[in-house]
């Protein structure tokens, strides 16, 4: 089975656009975005007019506040507090990874729990361990457990492996489908006889960030495959997963493109509704 992100995507989309018409029909203003850039670099460039494009579909307001690529952490910091202090500042999208000049942990500390629609903060972060159904999670994690749950909506005892330890995927992803009682492995670059192990898992979640590198040889028959990796290898989009090799040999698996990223970005937009409800706009 092909796990098609657009589905899922789009009902969380239709969750959205009921939840701004509320907002409207009790006379508040729209909620609003509000997207951080250092730099001109191509890729922030495209996944900004991206979200941009997917604010317009909903009914968010969005705008882009675009710094120099040599800007100091004390003017990137003073910038930020405005828009923490901004009323009509509902969401805040820093656009990663940022320039070396620039200490991501200062700035994850700084901005606003409520308005950190990517799940940077380490007050989120928290809460995402403490299974706080609150916190606002990094969203590629929280779009792999709504993707994998909208076509197996039980997942309690499987057994889930997930290859990436990050902060922004494979550590919060963690949680997430403890907290749906799955039973979790997370392995990374240093684990040893991981075709073994990713072999005798239910689900197995990619992020190594290396073009096609899992071949079928990695996972059962009935394994799910959820592929968060994006890679160009000759000029072509593709995931962590070798697609063509692996798809008729797996239960289900993601498209790349067409999977995970569509539920992603609806995420990260529904997190904007999230946090007005946290900081009060009801």
């Amino acid at each position: 089975m092909l796990l098609k992100g657009k589905p899922a995507a789009d009902i969380i989309k239709d969750q959205i656009i009921d939840s701004i018409k509320m907002l409207g029909y009790k006379g508040q203003i729209l909620p609003k975005i509000v997207i951080l850039r250092v730099g001109e670099r191509p890729d922030d460039i495209a996944y900004e007019k991206r979200v941009i494009k997917n604010c317009e579909t909903v009914g968010l307001l969005a705008e882009i506040k675009a710094l120099a690529e040599d800007v100091g952490i004390e003017d990137f910091l003073e910038v930020l507090e405005k828009l923490n202090m901004d009323p009509n500042t509902h969401g805040i999208l820093i656009f990663r990874p940022l320039p070396l000049n620039l200490d991501i942990k200062k700035i994850s500390v700084a901005i606003k729990a409520e308005k950190d629609i990517d799940g940077m903060s380490p007050t989120n972060i928290a809460k995402v361990f403490a299974g706080d159904i609150n916190a606002m999670a990094p969203c590629t994690a929280e779009a792999a457990v709504e993707l994998l749950k909208h076509y197996y909506p039980d997942l309690a005892g499987k057994r889930a492996v997930i290859v990436n330890r990050s902060m922004v995927l494979g550590k919060p992803l963690s949680m997430l489908l403890l907290r749906e009682n799955a039973t979790v492995t997370i392995c990374h670059s240093k684990t040893e006889n991981l075709a073994g192990i990713t072999s005798q898992a239910d689900i197995v979640v990619t992020g190594v960030g290396r073009g096609r590198f899992f071949g079928p040889e990695y996972f059962s028959k009935d394994c799910i495959v959820v592929d968060a990796g994006i890679n160009f290898v000759d000029g072509q989009l593709c995931g962590d997963v070798d697609f063509e090799m692996t798809e008729a040999k797996v239960q289900a698996i993601t498209p790349v493109p067409g999977g995970l990223g569509a539920v992603t970005s609806m995420v990260l937009l529904r997190n904007v509704i999230k946090g007005m409800q946290l900081q009060g706009v009801k």
